[in-house]
């Protein structure tokens, strides 16, 4: 049940000895500020910004500050491609993005893969890479306190999320396929079933050249830990830094029966309870 909304205040406007005075609420301002900027600044700009951004004395200081860097890091990176689009923006050279690849050493971590946060920071040109590094792992902390869990996935330990949420977030085709390849993977876990995941292969295969290549039947037989058709576990490290949704999902996967999926060729997902009827839905779909 929806609940009611309440209704918008209309401006008042009334005369007195000649002049006019409008009388604004406080949303109106807000809404008039809000468009006032908007008709300055390009949109772009602000993608990845929440309202609570743009209302923020520092968001305008730094559009300001010839010194501050905007850098827009997208979900589902891996953390050598987090490290090309900082270099880029920061200009750094290849001993600053090695800094920042070993970030995980000052910080006390194995790595930082699936930790480095994804969204628009401000960051002043200078910035060192493990500062840099520290800041997305902490928004990283602050993102997943306010998240919501079910009761089954209150024990499991934030790292074993995070690899779940990369893989979710590398394998599905949006937003509303996460809950679901979430249900199938925690099924797989659960069953003891190899998890059997493209997308550790292309992190396995992946180089300079091409971070995520297209997988062949025979990588299949890659000998890597990443290696989710080999190996029954998951794999030693997240596999990309996954965005919110992603998480959220990993922490709230959707009750299913299903065991298998694949989404078809034009991005939807199909499951399967048994393996007989996810080859019916690839000579189906395919």
């Amino acid at each position: 049940m929806n609940p009611k909304k309440e209704k918008p205040k209309k401006i008042k406007i009334k005369n007195i000895k000649g002049k006019w005075i409008f009388k604004l609420t406080i949303v109106n301002t807000a809404i008039i500020a809000i468009f006032s900027v908007f008709s300055l600044v390009s949109f772009s700009i602000y993608s990845g910004f929440s309202i609570s951004d743009l209302a923020s004395a520092s968001f305008y200081q730094s559009l300001a500050n010839p010194s501050v860097r905007i850098v827009n890091i997208k979900e589902g990176l891996r953390q050598e491609e987090v490290a090309d689009v900082l270099s880029q923006k920061l200009n750094w050279d290849e001993d600053q993005r090695q800094e920042f690849l070993n970030a995980h050493i000052a910080l006390g971590k194995e790595s930082l893969e699936g930790f480095l946060f994804p969204k628009s920071y401000f960051l002043h040109k200078d910035t060192e890479p493990t500062k840099v590094a520290e800041v997305m792992k902490e928004t990283l902390e602050d993102k997943i306190k306010n998240v919501k869990k079910a009761k089954n996935t209150n024990i499991v330990n934030e790292e074993t999320v995070l690899k779940i949420a990369s893989l979710i977030q590398r394998e599905s085709g949006g937003k509303q396929d996460m809950r679901l390849i979430s249900g199938i993977i925690w099924n797989r876990i659960f069953s003891g079933m190899k998890l059997q995941v493209d997308a550790t292969l292309q992190y396995a295969k992946g180089s300079e050249d091409r971070w995520w290549p297209s997988v062949k039947p025979e990588d299949k037989y890659i000998d890597s830990p990443y290696n989710t058709y080999i190996y029954k576990d998951l794999p030693p490290t997240p596999i990309s830094n996954p965005g919110l949704s992603a998480i959220e999902a990993a922490y709230n996967p959707v009750k299913t029966s299903c065991m298998f999926y694949l989404h078809d060729k034009r991005g939807k997902i199909h499951c399967s309870k048994t393996y007989e009827e996810h080859k019916r839905n690839i000579d189906k779909y395919y």
